[in-house]
């Protein structure tokens, strides 16, 4: 791993930040279907983001939200540490702390995997605001791509090129017609997350859901927290939240699959029809190459508009 700092007076490092204080928040799990208690709590400098499995007494219950404790992607990105303890569905809250710039706190969970809330990051972006964020008195790293890495997979693509700022372009193509081809192109800079990702809702299809559900999965599903589809229709009363919002939703799903880098990328991403499997495997890629990118300071020409952060 390279590790570089920047010239002085290129501009203001920016400042590792965490919440000023710890929020509860309750919901029910997306595949398990159980009831989930969460408490969002602040971290130390260099900390990371870690989740704590409080119902875990008899092994280690904390996983580092990083792309090398990833061992699931089939339905959501599932985390694990060496004593095989697991969170699912961590893509969500992650890409929530990515828009926010949160480096380090602790999720306290009483289950296995992250409440799915209505389906988006907005809950999780809500509560950060509710708290607020507090800069810390450390420089943030970041993870600054220095040669492409492309990742093909099954007619999938994730490419990861050098860039001044986090760029994402995304495509997406489904058979459906209530979704069929859309693309979208974000520079996450100025509050783009939050108003232009966070509020995507997750997605599937009618059948799918209930094949899943006499498997014994998605149990926690419904039209309060996923849109559905029923062939070329969507079954939600109310609609869209963006014309575009499924490949709003996969994008945001994107963001935070690939937090769990363990820093912000510095990078343009190229993705076509990727997927949680894919997305880790980018990574997987990326950190297997160590002249592929660098450690460097974030400077604030990088950072994303977010809230005023304050000691």
């Amino acid at each position: 791993m390279t590790m570089t700092t920047r010239f002085p007076g290129y501009a203001r490092a920016s400042r590792q930040k965490t919440l000023k204080r710890a929020i509860p928040c309750r919901g029910v799990g997306l595949h398990s279907g159980l009831p989930i208690t969460m408490r969002l709590c602040p971290a130390p400098v260099d900390h990371g983001i870690v989740f704590l499995r409080t119902d875990i007494d008899d092994k280690n219950p904390r996983i580092a939200a990083r792309y090398d404790n990833v061992v699931d992607t089939r339905l959501c990105t599932v985390i694990a540490n060496e004593d095989g303890v697991r969170v699912g569905t961590v893509e969500h809250l992650m890409a929530a702390f990515a828009g926010c710039e949160i480096d380090n706190a602790v999720v306290e969970i009483d289950g296995p995997e992250v409440a799915i809330m209505d389906g988006s990051s907005e809950p999780f972006v809500f509560l950060i605001d509710c708290v607020g964020i507090a800069e810390q008195d450390a420089p943030r790293r970041a993870i600054e791509i220095r040669k492409p890495v492309t990742v093909d997979l099954d007619g999938k693509r994730v490419t990861l090129s050098p860039a001044s700022r986090y760029t994402i372009d995304f495509e997406i193509d489904f058979d459906s017609k209530a979704i069929g081809r859309a693309s979208l192109g974000v520079e996450m800079v100025n509050g783009t997350f939050r108003h232009e990702i966070a509020q995507a809702r997750t997605f599937g299809f009618l059948q799918e859901v209930e094949h899943l559900q006499a498997l014994g999965l998605a149990r926690g599903g419904s039209l309060e927290n996923a849109i559905v589809v029923d062939g070329d229709r969507i079954m939600n009363e109310e609609g869209l939240r963006f014309p575009d919002e499924f490949v709003r939703h996969k994008m945001l799903d994107c963001v935070g699959d690939l937090y769990l880098a363990g820093a912000p990328l510095i990078c343009h991403v190229d993705a076509v029809k990727a997927g949680h499997q894919i997305n880790n495997a980018a990574l997987r890629a990326l950190f297997a190459d160590p002249t592929a990118y660098a450690i460097v300071d974030y400077d604030d020409a990088y950072a994303e508009d977010v809230l005023p952060a304050t000691a």
